[in-house]
């Protein structure tokens, strides 16, 4: 087995790598003076079992490109199996055309990872589960839940705690997790003016005086969070705290959760934490480390991935 790191996040690849017993690979990435990039594989691996670490986070197209790029160096180095694995898909929420003449990028960026030659691809909480259904190769797609659960056991214990949606898409993973707690399930009902926009029409459940955990995939602007935290709030909830798995957290994100009612946003380590999210007390980072060690070991060895979810 060979592990190879991409530029995008080397601690959380570095944390895998300590995790299985395994040192990363000797591979350079480097850019050109036009900013073309260039990568070389410093190290034999024909015929190896090839996992390469690599989030298409921002700069999106710049990490995608070196993954892509990655591959094809590593399928004409006649490695035996390459395993993209992704904790990040960038372009996630373009799974489906919302106009006329608009595109479905996440497809084509599916079609791009298996040209360039991967073989199998390992990623955490999709956007959309059906994306899996883009790749032509075998996909994987881990859930979080084994992460974001204990801690939110540990955080919450002896509190009422309920999990809220923030909105209706969300239902099937706050409802998960909810089960997983034995715990009650609220929803946000909100409609979309524009992208990027939200506005919060009703809180489907009671929360007052409980302990509302917000659950969702990813959070961009966090203009939806923390629109829901407020109504949250206003209809009696004793605090509010977010488990997000993707702290992608672009704009005036930081700053929006740092004036809401949101007391803590966690997240996981998909994403390599900005300088603005590591000095906000706002703000907390779980490993998936363990998570991805142990699918790329199972992977590895022909093993049971659905097993780590039971």
């Amino acid at each position: 087995m060979k592990l190879i790191a991409g530029n995008s996040n080397l601690p959380l690849a570095q944390a895998i790598a300590d995790y299985i017993g395994v040192p990363l690979a000797k591979a350079s990435i480097k850019r050109f003076a036009d900013m073309e990039i260039f990568v070389d594989i410093d190290e034999n691996i024909r015929g190896e079992d090839v996992f390469l670490i690599q989030s298409t986070s921002f700069p999106t197209n710049d990490h995608l490109m070196e993954l892509l790029i990655a591959i094809d160096a590593l399928r004409r180095s006649s490695a035996r199996r390459i395993t993209a694995v992704i904790p990040y898909f960038g372009y996630a929420r373009q799974d489906r055309r919302t106009g006329s003449r608009t595109p479905i990028t996440a497809k084509l960026v599916a079609n791009l990872i298996t040209t360039a030659g991967a073989n199998r691809a390992l990623m955490l909480d999709l956007h959309a589960g059906q994306i899996q259904g883009f790749f032509d190769i075998p996909t994987d797609n881990l859930i979080a839940s084994p992460i974001l659960v204990p801690d939110i056991q540990k955080r919450f214990a002896g509190k009422e705690v309920i999990v809220v949606s923030p909105d209706i898409g969300g239902v099937v993973r706050a409802r998960a997790i909810a089960k997983r707690l034995g715990a009650d399930l609220a929803i946000i009902d909100k409609r979309r003016e524009q992208a990027g926009v939200s506005e919060v029409m009703n809180v489907i459940g009671d929360v007052s005086g409980k302990s509302c955990v917000l659950v969702d995939d990813i959070a961009d602007s966090a203009g939806t969070l923390c629109n829901a935290a407020a109504a949250l709030m206003e209809h009696g909830a004793a605090e509010v705290y977010a488990y997000v798995v993707h702290g992608v957290l672009s704009g005036a994100a930081v700053e929006r959760v740092e004036n809401s009612p949101i007391q803590k946003l966690i997240t996981t380590d998909s994403i390599i934490a900005s300088d603005a999210v590591k000095a906000s007390s706002h703000f907390e980072q779980l490993t998936i480390a363990p998570l991805l060690g142990e699918a790329i070991l199972r992977i590895a060895e022909d093993r049971s991935i659905s097993a780590l979810f039971k």
